[in-house]
């Protein structure tokens, strides 16, 4: 596979360079340090990885991300192995964590190992047994095939280039009955990358089924978002 160009979102937003096509003399509004969240990348560090940090948890998020309902469309169950790709500072892992229960396994990937050391501090905290934080390479999600029941990807899947040969080995990873959720950003969101970044959700599908997948667009109620499910057919 090619390498995948899976850029820091938090710090890209943050420094307003990079993916968001603004430079330092234009620095990013209050809206669009909210509007990354998950960082997923390796080609940048994080010099001052709590201050983004806590922008990617700042409870406003709650008003427009409903990580709620977003983890009851993953349709977990006790006891699964759910993936968080590109999990950033671990927004989603308590629910996750709720959602497959202490039989249940949740792992937390990011390629940033900031990232990934601020969400082994989450688990500790906040006493997710369940959770495991662990770091990938860009092209690779490292994940076993047939070893897993979910896969969640939030605010990331537009990073990814390569995305359908991404795709076929996320495909290759799910059990039998799997489930894939991809949520991004609509053209009209507030939130998120620049325009010529977004994804439509029919490409996602698109691309999703080039790989394998038998694809839907989900009935939800994200103000800025849509959710595309992919299944193994």
């Amino acid at each position: 596979m090619k390498p995948i160009a899976l850029s820091l979102l938090a710090l890209v937003t943050a420094l307003g360079a990079g993916c968001n096509g603004r430079s330092a003399k234009n620095p990013p509004t209050a809206a669009s340090t909210g509007a990354q969240e998950h960082s997923t990348g390796a080609e940048h560090r994080f010099p001052d990885p709590r201050t983004y940090a806590d922008r990617l948890d700042d409870p406003g998020r709650d008003d427009w991300q409903r990580p709620a309902e977003v983890v009851e469309q993953l349709d977990c169950r006790p006891g699964m192995t759910v993936v968080d790709l590109g999990a950033g500072t671990g927004y989603f892992l308590r629910y996750l964590s709720e959602a497959v229960g202490s039989q249940g396994r949740v792992l937390a990937l990011d390629t940033d190992q900031s990232m990934v050391d601020t969400m082994s501090a989450r688990v500790e905290r906040e006493g997710l047994r369940n959770v495991k934080p662990g770091t990938i390479a860009p092209d690779d999600p490292a994940l076993t095939p047939h070893s897993v029941d979910r896969i969640l990807i939030v605010n990331t899947w537009h990073h990814i280039a390569h995305r359908v040969a991404y795709a076929e080995t996320l495909l290759a990873a799910l059990r039998p009955g799997g489930l894939l959720l991809v949520v991004d950003f609509t053209a009209e969101s507030p939130h998120g990358p620049p325009p010529q970044m977004r994804l439509a959700d029919d490409t996602v599908r698109q691309e999703l089924a080039g790989a394998g997948f038998e694809t839907e667009l989900l009935g939800e109620s994200l103000p800025y978002q849509y959710v595309v499910a992919g299944r193994l057919p």
